[in-house]
């Protein structure tokens, strides 16, 4: 199987009988439409990239065309991958880049392969071997409210001793915005001054400009309210502590959140990366909240924030807003009731049914 990209010809016209190589080029040929029809739903080039791979290390393991792949090969294909040490969701995301693929020759060249080859496309990723997400939400339900509580006013409290104040108060901002609007690290580390707008709405709201697309497609793009106290925290941030890092506070263009590298072109700070911001959580997780160690995460944090509004009575529709997400679905996922979620629901349900009655007694 040719590794490299192959001209791309119309698969609908009439065929005689091709040579092997011309066997092969038809493969390939089926492999690049497969890319070019995700390119076509907005997928990224990383995305297309990583399904393209996935698709040729089945092929290559099979070591027969890939429309000959059978459920068997899949099995031994995925138990292959786990042996190998490879993480749960690296094995079912794999297994969903081939699913999607045969999906694709079955609806769209299904009967191109049979005219040519003689063979009926099956899709080797069936509901028998296909990785369950027995995983999703491992260690990520996040602590009690009382314990996020006394980590961020540890943590608040410690700033003005810490051996260096502006990575430890960057650190714990960005944390904050974890905790208070659900920001994703990624987006965290993506936004500049010029994100911050205090002009709009009641509170102010961030923009961000790097959310994750759904499907590998291009970032998505939202305006997250300050609520939660968030306004006060970038208000503190930006007035009291940025303009330390560097003479660019100034520049709407500048990171909002800075790492002490400097750049050795212009001088000034570079944005910080992502291991950093995590290494900052990891680091007042295991002096403020040690029970926690080694299973909080930024991503924790995220579903925090989803469990804490909801309990507070937000609707999952405006937390699904919030978090960026493209489905409800996905947004329940992440919220967390407590044990007595229930009945402090029914008890609060019953009061509103009592107060009306009353109401229209009197």
């Amino acid at each position: 199987m040719s590794g490299g990209l192959a001209v791309v010809r119309s698969l609908g016209a009439a065929r005689r009988s091709l040579t092997p190589a011309e066997i092969d080029d038809f493969e390939q040929e089926l492999i690049d439409q497969w890319c070019l029809a995700l390119a076509a739903t907005g997928a990224v080039d990383s995305t297309v990239l990583q399904e393209r791979a996935a698709i040729f290390e089945f092929a290559r393991f099979v070591a027969r065309h890939v429309w000959t792949a059978l459920p068997q090969d899949a099995d031994r294909w995925l138990g292959s991958l786990r042996q190998r040490g490879q993480a749960v969701s690296t094995v079912r995301g794999k297994a969903g880049s081939v699913a999607r693929f045969f999906g694709f020759l079955d609806f769209r060249y299904q009967g191109d392969i049979h005219a040519l080859t003689g063979v009926v496309v099956g899709q080797p990723i069936d509901e028998f071997n296909r990785p369950a997400k027995t995983d999703y939400g491992a260690g990520r339900v996040p602590p009690p409210s009382e314990d996020v509580e006394r980590l961020f006013t540890g943590w608040r409290a410690s700033l003005p001793e810490a051996r260096k104040y502006l990575p430890a108060a960057r650190d714990y901002v960005v944390a904050s915005l974890w905790r208070r609007v659900g920001l994703r690290i990624n987006e965290t580390a993506m936004l500049d001054i010029r994100d911050w707008r205090p002009d709009l709405g009641p509170s102010g709201k961030l923009h961000v400009r790097f959310g994750k697309g759904s499907n590998g497609r291009g970032p998505k793009t939202r305006l997250v309210p300050g609520i939660n106290a968030t306004d006060a925290l970038l208000s503190w941030w930006l007035t009291d502590v940025r303009h330390q890092f560097g003479d660019d506070w100034e520049n709407p263009d500048a990171p909002l959140f800075p790492s002490e590298r400097r750049d050795p072109d212009t001088g000034r700070c570079t944005r910080v990366g992502t291991e950093a911001l995590r290494r900052g959580l990891a680091s007042a997780t295991v002096r403020w909240l040690p029970d926690w160690d080694g299973h909080l995460t930024p991503h924790g944090l995220r579903h925090y924030c989803a469990s804490s509004l909801y309990e507070q009575g937000v609707g999952l529709k405006a937390i699904q807003e919030l978090l960026g997400h493209s489905w409800l679905t996905t947004t329940t996922l992440y919220v967390h009731v407590s044990d007595d979620h229930i009945e402090r629901s029914w008890n609060q349900a019953n009061q509103r049914t009592t107060s009306r009655l009353i109401a229209v007694e009197e």
